[in-house]
Formats: C-alpha cells, sequence, structure tokens
C-alpha cells in the first residue's frame, strides 16, 4: 500500500497509481475532529517525550496528527484537546469515528486505527 517514499500512500491503479501524500491525510483527519463536539483544539505544543512525535506534517501547520502507514492499515495518532464538562469517553470515540470514516470516505484506504490522545482540558 506504500509508496518508496514515507511522506506518500500508494494506491495502485489499472492505469497508473494514485498517491496521496500524509499531509493531505493530515489535513481530512483535522478536519473531521473539528467537526466534533467537545473538541477544542489539536496539540500544538508537543514537549518532552512526545517530541518525537512532531513530525514533517506537523511543521507544515498540521500539528497533531501522526500517521504511520507502513502496515496494511493506516493508522493515525492524533493528539487533541476537549472543553472541559464534555465527557472525554464520548469526545475520543467521536473523534475515533469521525476520522476513520472522513479519512476512508476521502481516500478510499482502510484506517485500521485511530488513537486518540486528550492531551488537555480547555475550560470556558
Amino acid at each position: 500500500m506504500m509508496g518508496e517514499s514515507r511522506e506518500y500512500m500508494t494506491l495502485p491503479e489499472e492505469n497508473g497509481s494514485i498517491n496521496i501524500s500524509e499531509e493531505v491525510i493530515a489535513a481530512i483527519a483535522v478536519g473531521a475532529v473539528r467537526e466534533v463536539e467537545g473538541v477544542s483544539g489539536m496539540m500544538t505544543n508537543v514537549s518532552g517525550s512526545v517530541a518525537d512525535l512532531v513530525t514533517k506534517t506537523a511543521q507544515k501547520g498540521l500539528r497533531g496528527v501522526k500517521i504511520d502507514l507502513s502496515g496494511t492499515e493506516m493508522t493515525l495518532d492524533v493528539y487533541l484537546t476537549v472543553q472541559y464538562g464534555h465527557p472525554i469517553p464520548e469526545v475520543a470515540e467521536n473523534a475515533q469515528k469521525a476520522v476513520a470514516a472522513a479519512v476512508e470516505a476521502m481516500t478510499g484506504c482502510s484506517v485500521g486505527a485511530v488513537n486518540i490522545h486528550v492531551g488537555g482540558v480547555t475550560l470556558g
């Protein structure tokens, strides 16, 4: 499923191949997450042990999404903040479903897992 570069997901087609960059996949994921009630934002300040999760995608302004294309299905790690008063498990589950549905619908590729990392709660 993956081309020679880790930055692209390759879909072999009859008349050639379709290459979708990780940046595009991350943008789809961010767009889906922003529509979920209770999500206040993406994690933009990654520090400490999470510093290695800042990918090339994050440096281009799409922080908060890490994509692994190494298996047969892609895995996405999404780092977000939740608005105070919203049940975190419910918000996280809705975010998982939204990201998986949007990425599968727009890329035609199956999503194996969406791991949600809640890194903060915003008040007010």
